[in-house]
């Protein structure tokens, strides 16, 4: 697949990636900074989570889901 868009999304700094398929159409999958980069990632994917994944919003985003977690009721 091609890369065709990464759109940075929430101040938790989500990615929106949009590729396309060998096929011509598209395939859409969402990333977080909690994720792990796989080896065959997009180099411009690894690029922009080296830039935007800093300690403060990896931080940030475990404390918002243990927050929510918490409010949930550990659900």
């Amino acid at each position: 697949m091609k890369l065709n868009k990464i759109e940075v999304v929430t101040e938790h700094k989500h990615f929106q990636i949009r590729e396309i398929t060998d096929e011509g159409g598209y395939h859409r999958r969402m990333l977080q900074c909690s994720d792990t980069l796989a080896d065959d990632e997009h180099q411009e994917v690894k690029d922009k989570a080296e830039e935007l994944w800093t300690d403060e919003v990896k931080s940030a985003w475990t404390t918002f889901q243990a927050e929510h977690e918490a409010k949930m009721g550990g659900v």
